[in-house]
């Protein structure tokens, strides 16, 4: 398991914390750069407004992420990314606790390599068929989650769809 927790987060303020969890001796893949993806969550959440919490990232494999969209979803197999908001959500008010704490993001790596941002397997179609910007969508996407946004009717969909492109602009890639 490799963690990140960047040496430029500040003493106080927003801190990610990403996991590793899909390397090891039996994996197939290359180890996930969580400094990396946790950079790109904080700086989605300094865009929303959220000036102090801590958020968890984990990059799991396949079998990790069936069983928790099992667990937490009630659909059996895996899924791109989860996302877990701590009761309550992000109001966008200064908290009242030192660390407030923001949730979880899930990402499963290899299924988004799998299904190459099939529509039908996912709420998140790649835009350029390239890994690295499917793994920048669904860390954005699932921050985004975690903030309170929702994709369950056509206009909030559209507006978590707008503000990703936004996001991955000013923080991924230029379109």
């Amino acid at each position: 398991m490799v963690v990140a927790s960047s040496p430029d987060e500040p003493a106080c303020g927003t801190v990610v914390r990403a996991f590793d969890e899909t390397s090891g001796p039996a994996a197939a893949n290359d180890p996930v750069d969580t400094e990396r993806w946790a950079r790109l969550a904080r700086a989605v959440l300094r865009d929303e407004g959220v000036g102090s919490g801590e958020l968890g990232l984990r990059f799991v494999d396949t079998s990790a992420m069936a069983e928790l969209n099992l667990a937490h979803m009630g659909t059996a197999g895996p899924t791109d990314v989860l996302a877990f908001p701590i009761d309550g959500g992000y109001s966008g008010a200064p908290p009242s606790e030192p660390t407030v704490l923001l949730g979880d993001v899930v990402v499963c790596p290899a299924y988004a390599a799998q299904t190459n941002g099939d529509p039908a397997a996912s709420v998140n179609p790649r835009p350029t068929g390239d890994p690295d910007d499917e793994l920048a969508l669904l860390v954005v996407h699932g921050v985004l989650h975690v903030l309170g946004y929702d994709h369950a009717h056509e206009a909030e969909a559209a507006a978590m769809q707008t503000r990703e492109r936004q996001l991955l602009a000013a923080h991924h890639r230029q379109p």
